[in-house]
C-alpha cells in the first residue's frame, strides 16, 4: 500500500455501552446459546442491531436505552435490518430462513403510534434476505434474497396490514436494493437494473421484454461479484436521477434513470497516492483472515453531501465524488459483515460482535454542514 495520513473520519470511541447492553450468551432451555452480531444499521436517532438468535437490539440513541424485539419461532439469524424514521419510526428485518419482518415502534410523540406493532411477511422468498430498501414514507419496502427474488410490499399502518408481492426474479443473488421517485435499483452479482414502478402493475410480463426493467450499461459484467448501486442525493424529478454503479477493477459507472452510462471513472490511481487510513482504537489481532489479491468496490451509498462509501468483506473506501479524492481507507482481513452510514458517521461490523462507529465528530457533537 501507498504511505498513509490519518483520514478526517475515525473512532472517537469505542461502543462499550452499545455492546454491554448485547449480551454474549443467552439461555435456551439446557443450552447456553452464543450470541452472534450478524446486521447492523444506523440513523440519527436509533442503531439497529441482528443477531444470530433471531432477536433485533434497538438502541434508543437520545435517551440511551436498548430495547430488544424477536420475530418469534425458532432461531432464525437476522441478515437484514434498515431503519425508517418517517411519521412513526419502523424497522424492517430480513431473516436466513427468508422471513420479513416490520416493526412499528412505540412513539411518546402526540399522535404518534402508542402501541408496538409487528408486520409478518412470509412464503415469498426462497433463501436469507440479503437487502433491504424503504419508501421515504414507510408504505413500501422492498426486500431481496439470495435466490435473486425482490419481493415488494405495501404497508398499510392504519389497516394494520401487508400485502406482499413478487416483482423480480433474478439469476443471482441480490447484493444491494435502493428506491427513490418510483424507481428500484437494483445489484445482483451479474447485473445491475434499474425497475420502474409501473411494472409493478403487471409482475408476470416478461422482464426482459418489458420497457420498465433496464440493466445499466450495454456490456455484462467479465467476472460476478458483490458490486452494488446507489442513487446520487438529489430533490429531482424521476427523470432527472443519476446513480453510480461499481465494476470490477475500481471502476464506477455514473447512469441516467434509463441506464445509459454517462461516465466511467477509474479509481485505481487514487491508490497511488497517499492513502488516508481511517485510524482505529488498538484491539486484539485477529487470525486466519485472508487479503484478496486486488482492491474491489463493493455496495455503495452516498452521505455527507458529497462523499461516497463503499465496502465489502474486505475493505471499506469513503471517496469525495466530486472531487475525486479519497477520504478514508480501511483494509481488514475479510471480517466486515455489514456497514451502515448516516449524515457524517459510519457504523461497521467487523467479526462476530465488534460494532465501530466512525466520524468526523464525536458522538452527540452536532457536525457542521
Amino acid at each position: 500500500m501507498a504511505s498513509t495520513q490519518d483520514s478526517v473520519l475515525r473512532e472517537f470511541c469505542p461502543l462499550y455501552y452499545l455492546l454491554n447492553a448485547i449480551p454474549a450468551k443467552v439461555q435456551r432451555g439446557f443450552r447456553s446459546v452464543l450470541v452472534y452480531l450478524t446486521a447492523v444499521d444506523c440513523s440519527p436517532d436509533f442503531v439497529a442491531v441482528g443477531s444470530s438468535i433471531g432477536m433485533l437490539y434497538l438502541y434508543c440513541r437520545r435517551q440511551g436505552h436498548m430495547t430488544k424485539y424477536s420475530i418469534e419461532g425458532k432461531l432464525d439469524s437476522l441478515t437484514a435490518v434498515k431503519l425508517l424514521s418517517c411519521f412513526d419510526d419502523l424497522v424492517a428485518v430480513g431473516t436466513a430462513s427468508g422471513r420479513v419482518a416490520v416493526f412499528q415502534l412505540v412513539s411518546p410523540l402526540p399522535g404518534r403510534n402508542k402501541q408496538l406493532r409487528r408486520f409478518d411477511v412470509q412464503g415469498l422468498h426462497r433463501g436469507p434476505v440479503t437487502a433491504l430498501a424503504w419508501s421515504t414514507n414507510g408504505m413500501k419496502l422492498f426486500s431481496g434474497d439470495d435466490k435473486g427474488r425482490v419481493v415488494f410490499t405495501a404497508i398499510d399502518l392504519d389497516q394494520g396490514e401487508c400485502r406482499p408481492m413478487l416483482v423480480l426474479e433474478e439469476s443471482s443473488a441480490v447484493v444491494q436494493i435502493q428506491y427513490r421517485s418510483q424507481v428500484l435499483l437494483v445489484s445482483t452479482l451479474h447485473r445491475t437494473l434499474l425497475h420502474h414502478q409501473t411494472l409493478l402493475q403487471n409482475p408476470d410480463q416478461n422482464q426482459d421484454q418489458n420497457p420498465a426493467t433496464k440493466t445499466i450499461g450495454t456490456q455484462p459484467r467479465k467476472s460476478s461479484g458483490r458490486f452494488g448501486a446507489c442513487f446520487l442525493p438529489s430533490l429531482c424529478k424521476q427523470s432527472d436521477l443519476q446513480m453510480f454503479a461499481a465494476r470490477p477493477g475500481l471502476r464506477l459507472w455514473r447512469s441516467n434513470v434509463e441506464g445509459d452510462v454517462q461516465e466511467t471513472r477509474l479509481l485505481k490511481g487514487l491508490f497511488s497516492q497517499q492513502v488516508p487510513g481511517l485510524a482505529l482504537f488498538p484491539r486484539p489481532s485477529s487470525s486466519g483472515g485472508c487479503t484478496p489479491s486486488e482492491r474491489q468496490l463493493g455496495v455503495l451509498c452516498c452521505f455527507h453531501q458529497n462523499w461516497l462509501l463503499s465496502w465489502n468483506e474486505y475493505s471499506l473506501y469513503v471517496l469525495d465524488y466530486s472531487t475525486q479524492e479519497l477520504v478514508g481507507v480501511l483494509e481488514s482481513s475479510g471480517d466486515l459483515v455489514s456497514v451502515s452510514c448516516s449524515e457524517n458517521e459510519i457504523f461497521l461490523l467487523k467479526g462476530d460482535r465488534d460494532i465501530i462507529r466512525l466520524s468526523t465528530t464525536p458522538e452527540g457533537v452536532p457536525h457542521s454542514e
